[in-house]
């Protein structure tokens, strides 16, 4: 990423550090204030008053949301430009095309690969904890499931027939692949592609400082966003599924904290200490936000400024794994497969195990960029070992809650494998990566 001409300095890292922690004081201050304005209501007005009614109505659905609104949509505004540009100037600085095509082959294994892995973690986990065992299901559960599409559909819409029209709907596969067919125009005009390039180098700095502006304010967005979440939901929706949810947040854990620090270490000989300790900003942010596309500014900041992979390499991965990695969605779909499974009292075998491994880990590509994509994907591997697709209703209660902690685990496997392609490519610098 494009860093001020004077470079970092220590009041940079500073400035970075002071940003995490007060992320972290708004994420605590959302909770304080919700308990607070629980404690309040319970004490001075009656429950479902008037009086309680408007005090909801003025501060969760008017100030509280509209702060939280706000904030995403500006989170969102950046997403498109940012990626457009920047995989622009990564794609057109490369000296050797062909690499690019190595880069996406290392990136796509990596990304499937730990994915597969998180599936078989979460399966194994339903196995041995069986959070649905001698649950009494209600008989009003209901869940109407979208159709996902098919992957010879998916295959042809990666390609942008109307590339304004993807950027405006946010298609960001579709984005990714103009990119770097821009890029790549640019790459081989020769001098009016150079002087391009320089343009978009520029409009890239520019870009990079509405997001060191949006960063200011981003405190006060988490605050407002996690007040509204817990306000609504609160821990009643968790106490019927304690089990389930504690075994969804177990395996996102151990995967968070064994899968990605091994990986690391193991492909790149990287010190997963220093990884985890510099991603907790965007981890922070990807909790606020259950939005990897939402946090994809702060980890592409985060990947490049303090991680150390160049440009040409993060600006194609981070977006790619924005829109098709999805290791905690996977968790989540194999723990409640085995959920709804033995809720249901149906016995899954091995053949049956191995088709939940496969459909997820590939419905993890083919459903990229589909609207509750998490829920779509998780109805095909119930549709493919013959579970009932209503079974969902069971859990999307707690689905909220678990999903912002799932998009934190995205987030980071997103950043671990870029990592791990960049070492590989001799795209790190070791002394940016080991700064403090």
């Amino acid at each position: 990423m494009v860093t001020d001409e004077a470079g970092s300095s220590p009041a940079g890292g500073e400035s970075r550090r002071s940003l995490t922690v007060r992320i972290v004081v708004g994420m605590c201050a959302g909770l304080v204030a919700v308990a607070l304005l629980n404690l309040v209501l319970t004490s001075l007005v009656s429950p479902g008053g008037v009086a309680e009614g408007l005090v909801r109505g003025l501060l969760v659905e008017g100030l509280f949301y509209i702060g939280g609104a706000i904030f995403m949509a500006s989170l969102k505004l950046l997403v498109v430009p940012l990626v457009f540009v920047s995989l622009v100037c990564g794609t057109a600085a490369l000296d050797d095309i062909s690499r690019l095509g190595r880069i996406g082959g290392k990136t796509l294994v990596l990304y499937l690969l730990t994915t597969a892995v998180a599936v078989s973690f979460a399966l194994t986990a339903a196995t041995l904890m069986r959070p649905g065992e001698g649950l009494e299901l209600p008989t009003d559960v209901t869940f109407a499931a979208r159709e996902a599409p098919g992957l010879t559909d998916t295959l042809v819409n990666i390609f942008p027939t109307n590339p304004v029209k993807a950027m405006a709907e946010g298609n960001m596969l579709q984005v990714i692949v103009f990119a770097c067919l821009f890029g790549f125009a640019m790459t081989l005009a020769g001098a009016p592609g150079r002087r391009t390039l320089s343009i978009f180098e520029d409009v890239n700095r520019v870009i990079l400082r509405l997001v060191t502006v949006l960063m200011e304010v981003a405190p006060y967005g988490v605050f407002c966003l996690l007040a509204k979440i817990f306000a609504l939901q609160g821990i009643g929706a968790i106490v019927q599924m304690v089990w389930y949810f504690g075994v969804v947040l177990g395996v996102l854990f151990f995967h968070a904290l064994l899968t990605y620090p091994v990986l690391l270490k193991t492909l790149s000989g990287l010190d997963p200490r220093v990884f985890l300790r510099k991603m907790r900003g965007p981890q922070s942010f990807a909790f606020s936000t259950a939005s990897s596309n939402a946090t994809l500014p702060v980890t592409l900041e985060t990947v490049e400024d303090r991680l150390g992979v160049s440009n040409s390499v993060a600006s194609f991965t981070i977006p790619l794994g924005a829109t098709i990695n999805m290791d905690g969605t996977a968790i989540m779909q194999g723990v409640a497969t085995g959920f709804i499974a033995q809720a249901y009292g149906i016995e899954l075998g091995p053949t049956d195990y191995l088709a939940v491994v496969l459909t997820a880990t590939l419905a993890s590509v083919g459903t990229a960029g589909v609207p509750g994509v998490g829920l779509i994907m998780l109805a095909m591997v119930l549709k493919q070992v013959n579970l009932p697709v209503e079974g969902i209703g069971l859990i999307i209660g707690v689905d909220r809650l678990l999903d912002m902690v799932r998009t934190a685990v995205n987030i980071t496997g997103d950043a671990a494998v870029t990592c791990v392609v960049a070492k590989s490519e001799g795209e790190l610098s070791q002394e940016v990566f080991d700064a403090p």
